[in-house]
């Protein structure tokens, strides 16, 4: 049971970390390298499809132990500290605040891979019908 706590704990943590880096984009003084990583991190945080897929026996699950902390990671080191620290303190004070925009995401970067399957499937038809 330890070790489900564990894990708990730290699905826990980077949900906290989702929710900082939300705020922190929405910072004018966040700068546009670190915007552009936040969507990199969030949109792979919320994908639908993993680089390697769930349901191969523990790589696919590896893939997001080790993906999605070090995209955190490498994100929190272009944030300049103070943006952080404000927006670590903001999300630790209204913790009941509703992040409407975890749906917005989800719905883009579905739209995103339906587009992205909808050209594929058009590409092969019309390449495979010569």
């Amino acid at each position: 049971m330890e070790i489900l706590e564990k894990v708990k704990s730290w699905a826990r943590y980077l949900k906290q970390q989702a929710q900082i880096l939300q705020v922190v984009y929405s910072d004018e003084r966040t700068p546009t390298k670190a915007k552009i990583l936040i969507w990199i991190t969030l949109g792979y945080l919320f994908s639908p499809i993993d680089l390697i897929p769930d349901f191969i026996p523990i790589l696919g699950l590896l893939d997001d132990i080790i993906i999605v902390p070090l995209l955190i990671s490498l994100t929190i080191k272009v944030i300049p500290k103070q943006v952080w620290a404000e927006a670590s303190e903001f999300i630790k004070t209204q913790p009941q605040e509703k992040w409407k925009r975890n749906m917005y995401i989800l719905i883009f970067i579905g739209l995103i891979w339906l587009f992205c399957i909808w050209t594929i499937i058009k590409f092969g038809m019309t390449y495979y019908k010569k």
